[in-house]
């Protein structure tokens, strides 16, 4: 089933505490002033201009949430303008949170390679493979794109490499619900595979050899993707949690 719907420009929000500043391209907005102490800060991306996820509140509380336990501080925005090279500056990782769609502007992508180019992470979760189609750097950057899925229902990941933070704290067998997204290609051959889906354990695949998480070094800067997180309760699930903290340190070069 492939979803295409399209939905209009989102407005920025304030969720559970998460700042979301709204800006303009020549602007230079002060995110998270009373958090300065802060080990190190990241961006939360949200905007969508196709299929918006009903789980992206959700998202940016387990961010919040993290990131108050965990010593980081978390901005969020749907707003272009924060993609300038002073903006971004500011972070160590940023994280496409269930994007979808075109965008960014062809200066915010000229920004955001010269951020990658310069050392700093990534972070994509689940919609951000839906994300930037037209884009070669961000094919590369999140590893393969989204070609379809089937129904929500249980399945068995494969936990392929336990030595990395995001996947430390698993068994090789996890058993859980979600949206299981299938990819145009397969990005085996370029990344770093920390899990992957067994087939067998539901219905709708087609991938056969069907990496889920992953991550690499691209163009100087850390790229760390996972597709799940399509469901509300994803973001409720300490597992799940520990995975998307795991992906953030490293992205930000602190695993």
């Amino acid at each position: 089933m492939r979803r295409r719907s399209v939905i209009g420009a989102a407005l920025a929000t304030t969720v559970a505490g998460v700042t979301s500043s709204a800006c303009s391209p020549d602007s230079d907005p002060d995110f998270g002033s009373d958090d300065s102490d802060a080990a190190y800060r990241i961006l939360v991306f949200t905007k969508t201009t196709a299929f918006r996820h009903d789980s992206i509140p959700a998202g940016l509380t387990a961010a919040r949430e993290l990131g108050a336990a965990h010593g980081f501080a978390v901005d969020a925005t749907e707003d272009v303008g924060a993609f300038t090279a002073r903006s971004l500056g500011r972070y160590a990782a940023v994280v496409f949170l269930n994007t979808s769609g075109t965008v960014l502007s062809a200066g915010g992508r000229a920004a955001f390679e010269a951020y990658i180019g310069g050392g700093r992470g990534f972070v994509g979760v689940h919609g951000a493979a839906d994300t930037e189609y037209d884009w070669p750097f961000y094919g590369e950057l999140v590893g393969a794109w989204f070609l379809q899925h089937p129904a929500i229902q249980p399945a068995r990941v494969v936990v392929e490499d336990r030595s990395h933070a995001a996947t430390a704290h698993l068994g090789p067998d996890w058993h859980r619900t979600d949206e299981w997204y299938s990819f145009r290609t397969n990005p085996r051959s370029t990344v770093r595979v920390l899990a992957s889906m067994d087939e067998s354990s539901y219905e709708g695949g087609g991938m056969g050899d069907h990496p889920i998480t992953w991550c690499r070094e691209v163009g100087g800067g850390r790229s760390f993707y996972t597709a799940f997180g399509h469901t509300v309760e994803s973001y409720a699930d300490d597992a799940v949690r520990a995975l998307l903290l795991g992906g953030i340190r490293w992205a930000a070069g602190l695993g």
